[in-house]
């Protein structure tokens, strides 16, 4: 018989940043079913409604805070917040992301500038933060990406930041160990969201990804549950520094 306690997070204090929608969302309201009090954040908290009210009707306490994760001060201020209201934090998601599709030619200084200090010096300071919170046993989840893998053209800014974060995920689990942090990264697959709606609008496009995808389909944001809650719980407790696809087969196949 497996042990069911394994995947059980009761007790456990969670931050998830971007949650107000999509993948965020999705997996803070996971790590709730799961048993863990949840701190959402957007930049904008009014945004995150929705994502109070599901967290809240599962009987776990939802904390909603204002952060753009780009600002330093903010994210200390929120981090600390988080861990203020919960009682303590174990388990981060850096879930937060901003991506523009743009010919490289085309990619100025201001659009570089926000994605990679949305999707990486963001991501770092609030595991920074987040980290000198935690006790041994804690766990922090970033969320990287196809272009960790593979060149996609016309998302170079996207990409260099996300391969930056598979990077800092690494140095981190192994700086971290010591401490009992263990650092993981979750790469999902093609899953529409509002940030990635444009290319869902071309039919063509679909057609051609789907016939890359072996199984056939695009993820849905139920998939990525069972990674989330996983890399979250007792059940990993001896995996870090790894980046786990999740998509269809995608990067297997090519």
């Amino acid at each position: 018989m497996g042990d069911a306690s394994l995947f059980d997070l009761t007790g456990q204090t969670a931050l998830v940043t971007g949650a107000s929608r999509g993948i965020g969302q999705e997996i803070a309201v996971a790590l709730a079913r799961a048993g863990a009090d949840v701190a959402v954040t957007a930049r904008a908290a009014a945004s995150l409604g929705a994502c109070v009210a599901a967290i809240e009707a599962l009987g776990r306490r939802a904390v909603p805070l204002a952060l753009d994760v780009r600002d330093v001060a903010q994210v200390t201020t929120a981090v600390n917040a988080a861990a203020d209201q919960l009682g303590g934090l174990s388990i981060l998601v850096n879930n937060a992301g901003a991506e523009e599709v743009m010919p490289s030619l085309d990619v100025t200084e201001a659009l570089w500038d926000k994605i990679l200090d949305t999707n990486l010096k963001g991501a770092f300071f609030c595991a920074q933060a987040a980290a000198k919170r935690m006790t041994a046993g804690g766990s922090i989840i970033n969320l990287c990406s196809l272009t960790t893998e593979v060149g996609i053209p016309t998302a170079v800014p996207y990409g260099s930041s996300k391969t930056g974060l598979l990077g800092m995920t690494r140095a981190l689990a192994a700086e971290w160990a010591a401490l009992g942090i263990r650092v993981n990264a979750i790469a999902p697959g093609y899953f529409r969201t509002a940030m990635t709606e444009a290319f869902y609008q071309s039919d063509a496009w679909q057609q051609a990804m789907l016939a890359k995808i072996p199984m056939a389909r695009f993820g849905e944001l139920r998939d990525l549950d069972g990674i989330a809650v996983f890399l979250a719980a007792r059940a990993s407790g001896y995996i870090t520094g790894q980046c786990f696809p999740v998509d269809g087969g995608f990067l297997a196949s090519i």
